[in-house]
């Protein structure tokens, strides 16, 4: 089935490929510091770069030395190269259970310009027209530039594939076997790419935000769901059938733990979520109406009960994050998602539990606690069609 996604990319040399993607991700850089940084020699650089200048992708500027260099410099100043983020446009859309997120970015995922949209219903007849019409509402903002827009990205939470364009399987929305890029294509008429949010979501934070410079590093969000990004050696891992990162549905109370989304006991996310936490403090109070913001009205004011249903999910979470530090020894891990908003809640039990369940030398990453709203989730959509439509080599 030809899905019409965005091509694999402009640049048909792996080595073009590879400067445009160490410019979008580090900055400006010299010939010099790009061969160091890649592994090539200066001549494969130089004919790499040769096809980004001509196509007006990069431009060359002066280099910023240090002050030592600065004081030193002889002859003809050094030059840098540096992605023209206006070159191209981009639009990002995140899916959630009820509203549409969607950003307008250029080359660099910065974002321009959002629009937000409640969802009628969660059926994916529902949804089509919303995406279409915020994409039309964004590509409104380009004006005469319209022709700079390049793809669109969606992300929705669940099992997707990429290459297919379907969403396999997504619990908050009902869905199964839904061929979602090529949907969002023809209703928009934009070249479309698709992925899971939170994997998204890492490949912006790797490129752009708080992974950038870090070989490996794991992003955990905590919210609706409980998701994970995984980068080792500076890649995004997918695994075999694009599942991997599942931190949600790993086993914490197997035996007797609460009934999972996925069908099994005493999963992270069966503990730890907002809606796991949404069903405790409701059994624990008998108020079936209680909300969040009133589970974390309740917390804060010094309910007891609600409280160890924070600790509780913070228990779970800390062992959750040690599971991955000893499994792939990041050397960051970025804690983000709505679900922060009770971080003060749940901070003591994660960090604890974590430091007691870590092994060895995994104990040395980073913990960066990073919200961040659903715009920026539409931003890391966004990061996707740029990575697979610019710097994806074929």
């Amino acid at each position: 089935m030809d899905i019409g996604v965005a091509p694999r990319g402009v640049f048909q040399s792996r080595a073009a490929a590879q400067v445009f993607t160490a410019l979008l991700s580090r900055g400006p850089m010299s010939r010099v510091d790009l061969a160091r940084h890649i592994g090539l020699s200066q001549a494969a650089i130089t004919r790499a770069v040769r096809p980004l200048l001509d196509d007006r992708y990069v431009a060359e500027v002066p280099a910023q030395p240090d002050r030592d260099a600065r004081d030193n410099l002889i002859g003809r100043p050094a030059l840098a190269l540096r992605v023209r983020a206006e070159r191209a446009a981009f639009i990002g859309v995140k899916i959630t259970e009820d509203e549409v997120f969607a950003v307008l970015t250029d080359l660099r995922a910065e974002i321009s310009a959002t629009r937000h949209a409640p969802l009628p219903a969660r059926d994916a007849g529902a949804v089509l027209p919303v995406v279409a019409t915020v994409t039309e509402e964004l590509r409104g903002h380009l004006g005469r530039n319209q022709g700079r827009l390049r793809a669109l990205g969606v992300s929705v939470s669940g099992d997707t594939d990429p290459v297919t364009g379907f969403v396999r399987s997504s619990s908050f929305l009902g869905w199964h076997d839904v061929p979602l890029a090529y949907l969002v294509q023809t209703a928009t008429g934009v070249p479309t790419t698709l992925d899971n949010d939170v994997r998204a979501l890492t490949v912006a934070e790797q490129m752009f935000g708080a992974g950038a410079g870090a070989s490996s590093f794991v992003l955990v969000t905590v919210g609706a769901g409980i998701g994970c990004g995984i980068v080792v050696h500076d890649r995004v891992i997918a695994g075999a059938h694009g599942v991997a990162g599942e931190l949600g549905h790993i086993p914490i109370m197997p035996e007797d733990g609460p009934q999972c989304g996925c069908g099994n006991r005493g999963c992270l996310e069966a503990i730890a979520s907002d809606h796991a936490i949404l069903r405790d403090v409701r059994r624990v109070t008998g108020d079936e109406g209680m909300t969040l913001g009133r589970c974390l009205a309740l917390a804060h004011q010094g309910n007891t009960e609600v409280r160890a249903v924070y600790a509780r999910a913070g228990h779970a979470i800390g062992l959750g994050i040690a599971a991955v530090a000893n499994l792939v020894g990041p050397s960051r891990i970025i804690l983000s998602g709505e679900g922060l908003a009770a971080y003060d809640l749940l901070e003591g039990q994660i960090r604890q539990v974590f430091a007691e369940h870590v092994f060895g030398a995994a104990a040395d990453c980073e913990l960066i606690v990073r919200p961040l709203p659903f715009d920026e989730w539409a931003r890391g959509a966004a990061a996707i069609a740029i990575q697979r439509t610019m710097t994806s080599a074929a």
